[in-house]
């Protein structure tokens, strides 16, 4: 359905954001970055779920209200986490699971970004840079014809211009209502502190 212009009132107990769809035909030019001190990037072969999981509220959840795979049937996510063409990469400080990068390649000739982010304690650093520099390199050295993602408004105010200056090119807009997930309890009620909550009265 295409909206008509002018305003559309959310529903209490719903969140909107306008989704921005991008991609990249071609390696883009890296921008050069130094790891951060004791960080180091990594494969995860088929990772356990409950491991993803607290590694995916950890980078997106309590401030950018990530919660797909949170609702996720258990099954449906080790199908999909299990899957060869599915890469789960995570950047690693002294030890501990920082940053998430899911490369999805199950369309031939295609890759998703299908999850990307560091933990807020990285945010600023050159963390996400080097990540996405890794995820450049990594997805062109196959034949892949395009490199694509979205980010939403409910993702860091920084992340559209941070893929748009990395060599991503925005190709359409959509917009999403769905359920808040704070009311859900699928995140603590406290989470995404910038996004208001409208209850049902």
């Amino acid at each position: 359905m295409i909206l008509p212009d002018g305003f559309h009132e959310v529903p209490p107990g719903r969140v909107a954001t306008v989704t921005t769809y991008l991609e990249m035909r071609e390696a883009a030019p890296l921008r050069p970055a130094d790891l951060p001190e004791g960080c180091t990037i990594r494969r995860v072969e088929q990772p356990d779920s409950v491991w993803y999981r607290e590694l995916f509220t950890r980078v997106g959840g309590q401030d950018w209200l990530w919660f797909s795979r949170l609702v996720m049937e258990v099954a449906q996510l080790n199908a999909i986490l299990a899957d060869p063409d599915v890469h789960v990469y995570t950047l690693d400080r002294d030890g501990t699971a920082m940053g998430l990068l899911e490369l999805d390649y199950r369309t031939k000739g295609e890759c998703e970004l299908a999850f990307f982010g560091v933990a807020p304690e990285m945010t600023g650093t050159t963390a996400g840079r080097c990540l996405m520099n890794f995820a450049i390199e990594t997805v062109f050295a196959q034949p892949i014809e395009r490199f694509h993602l979205h980010t939403c408004t409910l993702d860091h105010p920084r992340a559209l211009n941070f893929y748009r200056r990395t060599g991503f090119v925005p190709t359409r807009q959509e917009v999403e209502v769905l359920q808040d997930p704070r009311l859900t309890g699928n995140l603590p009620i406290d989470a995404g502190p910038h996004i208001p909550i409208f209850r049902e009265t």
